[in-house]
């Protein structure tokens, strides 16, 4: 799918976060910082001051400035010019270092937008790599309800009049936190990690059969929204005369390949007398031990092996 980054975009959701300002170029806000259309592999898309690596993105920290300060005028000329030229489509200046002259009249010259960041480079560059390796992360939606249980982002699944929202809104009053309902957006955001966040339009919205759409955040607060959360564990709900045959030992826990990634799955049947919230937060417990390497099926298999030893002896 293609995607383009606009200026005006990145400045108006990192605004806050890096502290960043306008130094020259405004106007030239709704220019193209990036575009997954530009499919070559050698594009770096931000990073400190580089006249070989020609950045999307070059920030310019206590160091850079020096460099370019030790040089002489003929070659400080030539630097100058060639980091508003060519790749790079936007410059930061970090730790709100004060701009050089020659630099803002190069990018009025060159019509590249020019920005303070309150932050250090190095932090500056951090937060900007999550920001755009997140934007042009390949995506998809799943549908469902998608939860943090007690820090785990859980993704609520099933055929649909099957209780996922009604789940959802009881975690949601044991002090769980929702993130999307209906459809969640996942990305690939590393080799092992799916990012999942919520549409806009939807945001903060829960729909529940017989009460209709209801603002979590109006009715909760905002402790009980999360932005978005890396996907742990999916859990399937099932109707209990529709479940197979489980293993009563090991559960139904099996693995779901999603763009690459495997991701934990387990089935909950669903039937009268169930609770299913107390099962879905044991079920969340229960991966947390696994992460940690302690496995209860194996503890208990091993507990047995040595009882009938003991008892051969």
């Amino acid at each position: 799918m293609s995607m383009t980054l606009e200026i005006k975009t990145l400045y108006k959701a990192l605004q806050e976060k890096l502290g960043l300002v306008w130094i020259s170029g405004e106007q030239y806000c709704e220019s193209t910082l990036h575009s997954n259309k530009d499919d070559s592999h050698e594009i770096s898309l931000v990073g400190h001051l580089n006249l070989i690596i020609r950045h999307r993105v070059q920030i310019i920290g206590k160091r850079e400035l020096e460099y370019l300060d030790s040089l002489k005028k003929n070659s400080r000329k030539d630097a100058v010019g060639q980091l508003f030229s060519g790749q790079s489509t936007l410059v930061v200046i970090a730790n709100r270092l004060p701009a050089p002259d020659d630099l803002q009249e190069m990018a009025m010259t060159s019509r590249v937008p020019l920005l303070s960041s309150s932050l250090p480079s190095q932090e500056t560059i951090e937060n900007l790599q999550h920001y755009l390796a997140n934007y042009f992360a390949e995506k998809i939606t799943l549908h469902g309800v998608f939860m943090e249980v007690m820090g785990t982002g859980v993704l609520i699944t099933g055929d649909p009049s099957i209780g996922k929202s009604e789940l959802a809104l009881e975690l949601i009053t044991r002090g769980h936190r929702l993130i999307a309902d209906d459809a969640t957006e996942f990305s690939r955001i590393a080799p092992d990690t799916l990012l999942g966040s919520c549409p806009e339009m939807l945001r903060d919205f829960l729909e529940v059969r017989g009460l209709g759409i209801l603002n979590i955040r109006a009715m909760f607060g905002a402790s009980a929204i999360k932005q978005h959360r890396n996907l742990r564990l999916i859990v399937v709900l099932q109707q209990l005369e529709n479940a197979t045959q489980m293993d009563r030992l090991h559960g139904s826990k099996q693995m779901r390949k999603i763009q690459e990634v495997n991701i934990p799955e387990i089935t909950l049947p669903v039937g009268a007398g169930r609770n299913l919230a107390v099962l879905l937060e044991a079920a969340v417990r229960n991966h947390i031990l696994n992460i940690k390497g302690y496995d209860a099926s194996q503890a208990f298999i091993d507990r047995q092996k040595r009882r009938l030893e003991n008892a051969h002896q």
